[in-house]
């Protein structure tokens, strides 16, 4: 069984990204001072649909919407992200770098 705790800190970092952007499992496991746990935020992003957490805002680190399955609906994550006017071209985030959130900087 994972550690609630940790997952309760991956939710409060998440709901801090700003609308419009988006950040990385990797980058919330770094600031979270859990390097190597990148894939341990993928498994709270999962689990997060009840807990009011835009998940759609945390992809892989080259960009690719690697959780997008977990999303009712065929595409909702891409569709999501693009309400927030992110540009979303064969399941990865066109201008990465420039609508990357990183929380280890901005927080």
């Amino acid at each position: 069984m994972a550690d609630k705790n940790f997952f309760e800190k991956v939710y409060e970092v998440a709901r801090l990204i700003p609308y419009g952007r988006v950040t990385s499992y990797g980058a919330i496991a770094t600031y979270l001072g859990a390097a190597r746990s990148a894939r341990m935020v993928g498994w709270a992003m999962n689990n997060s649909s009840e807990k009011k957490v835009p998940a759609h805002r945390v992809v892989n680190r080259k960009g690719l919407l690697t959780g997008k399955h977990h999303f009712d609906g065929t595409n909702l994550m891409q569709q999501l992200l693009e309400s927030e006017g992110i540009k979303v071209v064969d399941n990865q985030i066109q201008n990465f770098e420039k609508v990357f959130w990183n929380p280890s900087e901005e927080l």
